[in-house]
């Protein structure tokens, strides 16, 4: 039994969270922040970076410090909400959203540069790609084997270098001059930054990818927890460095993509077309290959997780009916194209995110405080009371009345609202804890006397 990793084995487990992370998918949003950013770029991809790699790595930390995994972690407001949350979270980063998002993505870079302006308008070749893409995925999901694995430690660092030379033509011969910001990002382009970090979904993701590294590390020997912390911030400090010179590397190349692309409208159309302006028809059929086959193991991995969840959860279905049902259900979804998806998904993030960030937080707190339950209620229905009214703001439903009673939080207008209330919940769910306390031990006196 060791007692320590090895740098070597930090390293090892440092890139396989940087793997699980750089999603295909997640790729698409830098590109699209830098070029609406435009000169506000660097200020907003900073708040891009806390939420899209600063959050995932403290996630991954509040797992291995707990020793818990999501379930458990979320338990600590209450046995049931641990349920539903978790069944939630593994709802957005599956089959609502991030598996139907890999097949858009590998519809956009991988398919649509390569057609007829006609077949473009139409919705046929979308669905023919869904159709392939999920019926491949529904193949090799149903008996999932170390062959996915293998392909993905292929796959990303071929990845990588495709995006290393993508990044190093653009800078040594620039698309264009950076443009002026879009209207969102004229001020407070950081918040907004911030608030565009949520659609990777990295930080749900890293409350699920947690166990999975702890898994890792412990195969390795260790077993004391101090030491399995102490290696899980390691290896998410290698993974979070990683990711942040991808993302910063991307939203260089959508602010300075403006005069060659045009308004895109996603950033996976951004991509192709600085692949195909900065190395022709070769560079977009080798970022079309690079991204499909990641998307696609993505696809197959999510899956995978996904039906396992949710056999446990319904053990009368079994794992291979739910990879079936997986498959189809992220097929139709799929089909409402990329830039549509990327809408839908806004709502229920702005709704997720803040609760998922409060729990995290709560759990670096110390055992006198985190132990209450108290405190995560009152922390997550302050934060739920103004989440909520963020996330229907996005839908046709009318909350202006609403909005403007929340106007009065701080940095509401920036769109975090939901910080201050969430802050004074806690503290509240603490004086109530304390009180209960007190009572409990003036009744235990009373019943001594």
């Amino acid at each position: 039994m060791q007692t320590q990793l090895s740098g070597k084995q930090v390293l090892a487990v440092g890139l396989m969270l940087f793997a699980l992370f750089l999603g295909a998918g997640n790729m698409i949003f830098p590109p699209a922040l830098g070029q609406a950013a435009g000169s506000n770029v660097w200020v907003a991809i900073v708040g891009f970076l806390i939420t899209g790699v600063g959050l995932p790595l403290l996630g991954v930390t509040a797992i291995a410090l707990t020793g818990s995994d999501l379930e458990k972690l979320a338990s600590r407001v209450h046995p049931i909400f641990g349920i539903i949350f978790t069944f939630i979270v593994y709802l957005v980063i599956g089959p609502l959203f991030a598996i139907p998002r890999t097949a858009t993505v590998s519809y956009e870079i991988g398919v649509t540069p390569f057609l007829s302006e006609a077949a473009k308008g139409g919705n046929l070749s979308l669905f023919l790609t869904t159709v392939v893409f999920f019926g491949i995925t529904l193949w090799l999901a149903m008996n999932p084997s170390k062959l996915v694995d293998r392909v993905g430690k292929i796959l990303t660092p071929i990845l990588v270098v495709v995006l290393a030379t993508l990044v190093i033509k653009a800078i040594i011969t620039p698309m264009g001059e950076i443009g002026e910001p879009a209207e969102a990002y004229q001020s407070g382009a950081f918040f907004k930054g911030f608030i565009e970090g949520y659609l990777t979904m990295d930080t749900l993701a890293s409350l699920v990818f947690g166990i999975v590294v702890i898994h890792a590390i412990k195969n390795f020997g260790i077993r004391d927890n101090k030491v399995l912390a102490k290696a899980t911030i390691k290896a998410g400090a290698i993974a979070a460095t990683g990711l942040a010179l991808v993302y910063v590397s991307l939203a260089y190349i959508g602010a300075t993509s403006i005069n060659v692309i045009g308004q895109a409208d996603n950033g996976a159309v951004i991509l192709s077309g600085s692949a195909t302006h900065l190395f022709g028809s070769i560079g977009t059929t080798i970022l079309a290959l690079a991204i499909t086959f990641a998307c696609l193991t993505t696809s197959i991995g999510l899956v995978s997780s996904c039906s396992e969840y949710f056999s446990k959860v319904f053990p009368k279905v079994s794992y291979k009916t739910f990879v079936i049902i997986l498959s189809i259900f992220s097929m139709i979804i799929a089909n409402v194209g990329l830039t549509q998806l990327i809408q839908i998904s806004i709502p229920v993030l702005l709704m997720v995110y803040p609760l998922a960030i409060v729990i995290m937080f709560l759990s670096f707190l110390p055992e006198s405080i985190s132990g209450h339950s108290s405190v995560y209620v009152f922390a997550l229905i302050g934060a739920a009371l103004v989440s909520i009214v963020d996330g229907l703001a996005y839908t046709s439903l009318d909350v202006s009345a609403l909005q403007d009673v929340l106007s009065l939080l701080p940095l509401y207008s920036q769109g975090v609202g939901w910080l201050v209330p969430s802050l004074v919940g806690a503290i509240l769910g603490y004086i109530i804890a304390q009180l209960g306390n007190k009572q409990n031990g003036s009744n235990a006196l009373k019943k001594a006397s």
